[in-house]
């Protein structure tokens, strides 16, 4: 026979939250309540709310994966907790974003040397890349009309209508005509020839998509660039490529080394990529990379020292910083 012996001090007490006293008590949804709650029974009742999601490990339409290995999400613990903006206080943070950029500036084939540095960002997700490597087309480009005294207020963006929304919220957010190539039965892709006819003296660039949202395919950046090479030399334009390669760009490299479909085209100014698409990583990871630093205009750049020394950023959440500089 056991025999148990229980004991309490002064102010101590053991609830369980269902047999609590909150748990008769209505809490408002909308407003801040009157009086605070015990944070056991906080957290039950919204760990009891978020049972009503899906389960992440079921969801497999959501371009994300939901699994990573124990290590990873300790790690991510282990750093949950730091203000990641200010560089002079997590220098080794910075520095592990660094080596990221430059090995997916190298693995792009970007012309830079071994001892280089790459142009580059970690980015929340893919959408937020396409918002930055867009901006720094138009802005680009509208220094040039400037220089040439042509006016710079309608530019426009030519991809295909398989484009991902981001692309469209672009567009729209940053005052960009977005000019579709429309698809066609039994080719699902942006069609180069008729992605550089609708290219004009106003085209800031022309998106190309390895890996379409639709049917994953990739379109074919080498002829785009032919021809975009060609129409350039005819008109005096200068209209370069983005290649947004979310679904692609972890892919290609290893699967297809031989498709030229990066830097190695010289019209390829910049590629996005997403890291959480393609296995054990979880959502929201992206980045954006350079071919030079001249794609990459300053004036976008701004020099932050509220935190001590120079810290050059360019995001649209100042939670990230401009890498390797």
């Amino acid at each position: 026979m056991v025999i148990s012996h229980s004991s309490s001090g002064p102010g101590e007490s053991a609830y369980n939250t269902f047999s609590s006293r909150y748990a008769g008590v209505e809490l408002p949804r909308y407003r801040m309540p009157e009086n605070s709650i015990p944070k056991e029974t906080a957290y039950q009742m919204i760990t009891d709310e978020l049972m009503l999601d899906g389960n992440p490990r079921l969801d497999l339409a959501s371009f994300v994966t939901t699994w990573m290995e124990p290590e990873c999400d300790k790690l991510i613990m282990d750093s949950i907790n730091k203000n990641y903006v200010d560089m002079d206080e997590y220098p080794v943070t910075t520095e592990l974003q660094n080596r990221c950029v430059n090995m997916i500036a190298h693995l792009f084939n970007a012309p830079i040397n071994e001892d280089e540095k790459a142009i580059g960002v970690s980015t929340v997700g893919s959408s937020e890349a396409i918002m930055l490597a867009g901006l720094a087309f138009k802005r680009k480009w509208a220094n040039k009309r400037k220089e040439e005294g042509k006016p710079y207020d309608k530019p426009n963006i030519v991809t295909g209508a398989n484009v991902q929304v981001c692309w469209e919220k672009f567009a729209r957010y940053f005052e960009v005509e977005l000019k579709e190539v429309k698809l066609t039965e039994g080719y699902y892709v942006m069609d180069p020839l008729k992605a550089v006819e609708m290219v004009d003296e106003n085209t800031i660039c022309v998106a190309a998509i390895l890996g379409s949202t639709l049917t994953g395919e990739y379109e074919d950046v080498k002829l785009l660039n032919d021809l975009l090479v060609e129409k350039n030399k005819e008109t005096g334009w200068n209209v370069p490529i983005h290649v947004d390669a979310a679904s692609g760009g972890f892919i290609a490299p290893f699967l297809h080394p031989e498709l030229e479909w990066d830097f190695r085209l010289p019209l390829v100014k910049s590629i996005n990529v997403s890291g959480h698409k393609y296995g054990l990583v979880y959502p929201g990871v992206g980045w954006v990379v350079w071919r030079s630093k001249d794609d990459l205009p300053e004036e976008l750049i701004f020099h932050i020292n509220y935190l001590g020394t120079d810290q050059p950023t360019f995001t649209l959440n100042f939670s990230k910083e401009v890498q390797a500089r």
